[in-house]
C-alpha cells in the first residue's frame, strides 16, 4: 500500500531535503523515524528537492508498506518522534500508481525580503535587504519571465537534457516592510528561483536593465546573471497534484 504524507519544516539546520551521507537532511530524518514506526527500512519519495537552509510550508512524500495504517494514528506517531523543526501535517492512503513527484502539476515558492530595518531575530527566515524596492519595476521585469522558456541561464546545472519550464505566474506583494514574491511553475531547475530573485534585485539597483531579460534568457549562459540570492528567504509554499 502507498501512503502520501505532508509536512512542513524549518530548513535552517538541514543540509537540504535530499538524503546525503553523514548529513542531516529532511528526507534522511523522515526515513529514520518512519522506519522505526514500521519496524522496517522504508524509502520515501519526496515531491521536491530543496537547498540547504530553504524552508517549507508544505512538503510531500510517499512511501510503500505492506502494513495497513490508520492515517491519523500514523501522523500522530510520526509527529511525536520527529524533531521540532519538522511538523507532520497529514497522512492519506493513495493509489499504488500515485507518485509524490511525478504527479505534481505545479509548485509555488515564496521568497520573503525585508526592505525595512535589519531584524536579527528573523535574519534566517527572510532576506535582510534593508533598502527600498521599486515593486513596479520588479513587476515589469517579472513579465518577461512568465511563460514557457528555456531557463538554462538561471541554473548552474549543466547536466540536464531539458531546461524548458513554464512559469505560471510571479506575484509580488508589498506587506509593510516585507516584499513577498510568489513564483508558480510546472517545475524548477537547481537554484532557478534564487537566481531569478538575484536578477530582480540587480534590476532594482539598476545594475541590470529590465529590457536585458530576453537576451539573458536567449543566451542560455548563467554567466550573464549576477548574484544568487540567499536561501534564507525561500519557502516551498504550495504543491498541486493531478
Amino acid at each position: 500500500m502507498r501512503y502520501l504524507c505532508s509536512c512542513s519544516f524549518d530548513g535552517l539546520l538541514f543540509y537540504g531535503s535530499a538524503k546525503q551521507p553523514e548529513k542531516r537532511t529532511v528526507c534522511g530524518t523522515l526515513e529514520l523515524y518512519i522506519s522505526k514506526i514500521l519496524n522496517k527500512q522504508t524509502l520515501i519519495i519526496p515531491s521536491s528537492r530543496t537547498d540547504k537552509k530553504v524552508h517549507a510550508n508544505i512538503f510531500c512524500f510517499h512511501f510503500d508498506t505492506e502494513q495497513t495504517l490508520d492515517p491519523k494514528k500514523f501522523t500522530n506517531s510520526l509527529e511525536k518522534l520527529t524533531p521540532d523543526d519538522i511538523h507532520i501535517i497529514s497522512t492519506e492512503l493513495v493509489d499504488d500508481d500515485f507518485h509524490a513527484r511525478y504527479n505534481v502539476i505545479t509548485k509555488e515558492y515564496v521568497y520573503i525580503i525585508n526592505k525595512g530595518q535589519y531584524s536579527v531575530t528573523k535574519r534566517n527566515y527572510q532576506l535582510e535587504y534593508n533598502k527600498p524596492i521599486d515593486v513596479e519595476k520588479l513587476k515589469k521585469a517579472s513579465n518577461y519571465l512568465i511563460g514557457t522558456h528555456d531557463f538554462k541561464s538561471f541554473t548552474s546545472d549543466n547536466e540536464k537534457e531539458n531546461y524548458i519550464r513554464t512559469i505560471k505566474y510571479i506575484n509580488i506583494e508589498n506587506d509593510n516592510d516585507l516584499i513577498k514574491i510568489y513564483i508558480c511553475a510546472d517545475g524548477f531547475l537547481k537554484y532557478m528561483i534564487r537566481n531569478i530573485i538575484g536578477l530582480l534585485l540587480e534590476i532594482n539597483e539598476s545594475k541590470k536593465k529590465v529590457e536585458e531579460i530576453p537576451k539573458i534568457i536567449e543566451s542560455k549562459d548563467r554567466r550573464k546573471l549576477g548574484i544568487k540570492a540567499s536561501p534564507n528567504g525561500l519557502y516551498l509554499n504550495k504543491i498541486n497534484y493531478i
